[in-house]
């Protein structure tokens, strides 16, 4: 059900990548309930240029060029609560894990509605009942 999508650098190591995309994945099942199995990423690198932030900082959070942007879609219908846990396990796992300053990781969350995915076929698998 979720479809995952991080911009991190180019610069980023395989350790980095790793544990982004496992941390992520183990927050959805253990902390929003997904489904296991359910992994579906694209990761993509880029150079410098093309990670735009505010240096200044923002909101009281300075970023640095190992800046890490996670963009979540999923099904709508999570708690508050639910997400505030979600990323809170992300950030504190990638630093862990890696670590990544957890004012470098920026979260997304992208909330659809079941008919908004199509798995293969061209089917709308979680079309609504008739």
């Amino acid at each position: 059900m979720p479809l995952v999508r991080v911009d991190l650098s180019k610069d980023a190591s395989q350790e980095v990548v790793r544990a982004v995309s496992d941390t992520v994945y183990e927050a959805m099942v253990n902390v929003a309930n997904v489904p296991k199995n359910d992994k579906f990423q694209v990761i993509s690198r880029h150079s410098s240029d093309e990670l735009l932030y505010p240096t200044e900082g923002y909101l009281g959070v300075s970023y640095s060029p190992g800046i890490v942007f996670i963009q979540v879609t999923w099904n709508s219908g999570r708690t508050v609560d639910v997400k505030k846990a979600f990323y809170k396990a992300i950030v504190d796992g990638i630093h862990a894990k890696a670590g990544v300053r957890k004012e470098d990781i920026v979260i997304n969350l992208v909330d659809v509605a079941r008919e908004d995915w199509s798995f293969g076929n061209g089917e709308m698998q979680y079309a609504p009942k008739e």
